[in-house]
């Protein structure tokens, strides 16, 4: 589930009170942190997945010279 699955699953669409304020609040925190946590989950993937490749020189001269030519 992603953040904003999360957020949209926990927010009170209709805050009359102000505990229902503070419950939405405490649920844009948490949503706040799980994505932060999904952001650094996925960039240690693409570590895990791209260290290999990146250590090969030839790899990694073919991928510079493709963003440049963009």
């Amino acid at each position: 589930m992603t953040a904003v699955e999360w957020l949209l699953d926990n927010l009170i669409s209709e805050p009359y009170t102000e505990q229902d304020f503070e419950h939405n609040s405490k649920c844009w925190d948490r949503a706040k942190q799980m994505e932060k946590e999904q952001m650094l989950d996925f960039g240690e993937f693409i570590i895990d997945e791209l260290e290999p490749m990146a250590q090969n020189r030839d790899w990694v001269e073919e991928r510079y010279n493709y963003f440049k030519s963009e």
